[in-house]
C-alpha cells in the first residue's frame, strides 16, 4: 500500500546529511544518463498557479512528480512517488520541508564542488525558511566560522540570525548593507524573490563562489551581468531548465555575452565529466532552478526511513 507522509513526519525523518547525499547522487545519475528530468511546467489562472516538475531515477527504480500551487493564501507542495517497474504509487509526501531541504542541499553540493576548501565566511541574502537550509548545508560542507545575513526586514533578520546561531553553532550576524554582505565573503548566496539585482558584481572578492537560488522566472533577477561576466565558471543544475527560466542568465544569453555551451551542469562536475574550480582566484557561479530528480531522490530516502520507523499512513488506493 502507498503511504501518505505528513509534513511533521518529514521533519522527523529528513536530515541535511541525507538531503546532501540524495541530491548529489541525483545529479551524478543525470550526468550519466541514468535520470530523466522534465523542466517545470506551469498552469496560471488569475487567482493561482499550478507548478509541476517530473522525472525518473532509473537506478533507484522510481519516477514521479512534485506538484505545488501558489496563490495569495500561500503555497502547498506534494511529491508523488511511483515504482518504475510497475507504475504503482508508492507514496504521497507533503513536501514543504522536503523542498526547502533539497534546495539548500543543492546549494551545499555546489559549494562542496566549487567553493574554495578554506571558505570560512559566507554572505546570504534572504532571511526566510529557504535561507535557513542554505546556511545549514554550507555548514556541512565548508568550515564556516561566520555568516552575514542581509534582508529587507531588520527585525526579522536579527531574529533569524539569533536562531541560526543557536542551531548551527556558527556565528550568524545581521549585515548592515548589501555591500557588507558581499565584501570579504568567500561564498555568497542569494535566496530571495527579488526582481532586480541585489548587489554589484564589482564587490565580489577574487576566489569567491556565488549560489543564486531565487530566480526561477523571467521576471526575477538576483545578480547583475557583471557577476555573470566575472564568473570563470557558470554552473547550472540543468541546462534545459536554465534556458527556460534562469532570469539571472537570460539577459547575458540574449545579448550574446554568454553562450549555451558555456553552461556546465552540476552533475557533470560531480561525475568528473567536466572540471570545476581551476584556480584559487576564480569566481564561480551556480544558478539553481530546481529539478524533479532532486525531490524524487530525497523523497525515496524519506519513504525508506518512514517504512523503517513505522511512520506514515496507508492510503486506500
Amino acid at each position: 500500500m502507498a503511504l501518505f507522509i505528513t509534513e511533521d513526519e518529514v521533519k522527523q525523518l529528513l536530515t541535511m546529511d541525507l538531503a546532501l547525499a540524495a541530491v548529489e547522487s541525483a545529479h551524478a545519475a543525470h550526468a550519466g544518463g541514468r535520470a530523466i528530468d522534465v523542466p517545470r511546467q506551469r498552469t496560471r489562472i488569475p487567482t493561482a498557479a499550478l507548478h509541476i516538475l517530473q522525472g525518473a531515477l532509473l537506478d533507484e527504480g522510481v519516477f514521479g512528480y512534485k506538484a505545488y500551487t501558489t496563490s495569495r493564501s500561500g503555497a502547498r507542495f506534494f511529491v508523488h512517488l511511483f515504482d518504475a517497474a510497475t507504475g504503482i504509487l508508492q507514496a504521497v509526501i507533503e513536501a514543504d520541508a522536503l523542498g526547502m531541504m533539497r534546495t539548500g542541499a543543492a546549494g551545499g553540493v555546489a559549494a562542496k564542488w566549487l567553493a574554495r576548501p578554506d571558505a570560512e565566511v559566507a554572505g546570504v541574502f534572504g532571511a526566510g525558511w529557504q535561507a535557513q537550509s542554505q546556511i545549514e548545508a554550507l555548514c556541512r560542507v565548508r568550515p564556516l566560522r561566520r555568516v552575514k545575513v542581509f534582508s529587507r526586514d531588520a527585525e526579522k533578520r536579527q531574529a533569524f540570525c539569533t536562531r541560526l546561531t543557536q542551531s548551527t553553532g556558527v556565528e550568524v550576524v545581521a549585515a548592515a548593507s548589501a555591500e557588507e554582505t558581499v565584501r570579504g565573503s568567500a561564498i555568497v548566496v542569494t535566496i530571495t524573490s527579488a526582481a532586480a539585482p541585489l548587489f554589484a558584481g564589482e564587490w565580489l572578492e577574487a576566489g569567491s563562489h556565488v549560489t543564486a537560488a531565487g530566480s526561477n522566472a523571467l521576471i526575477r533577477r538576483e545578480i547583475d551581468e557583471k557577476t555573470v561576466q566575472r564568473a570563470a565558471l557558470v554552473c547550472v543544475d540543468s541546462r534545459a531548465t536554465a534556458l527556460r527560466e534562469a532570469g539571472d542568465l537570460l539577459p547575458a544569453l540574449e545579448k550574446g555575452r554568454l553562450a549555451e555551451g558555456q553552461l556546465v551542469e552540476l552533475g557533470e562536475i560531480v561525475a568528473g565529466m567536466r572540471g570545476g574550480r581551476r584556480a584559487e582566484g576564480e569566481i564561480t557561479l551556480f544558478e539553481s532552478q530546481g529539478m524533479a530528480i532532486q525531490d524524487l531522490a530525497v523523497a525515496q530516502r524519506v519513504l525508506a526511513a518512514a517504512r523503517e520507523r513505522g511512520l506514515g499512513r496507508e492510503l486506500p488506493y
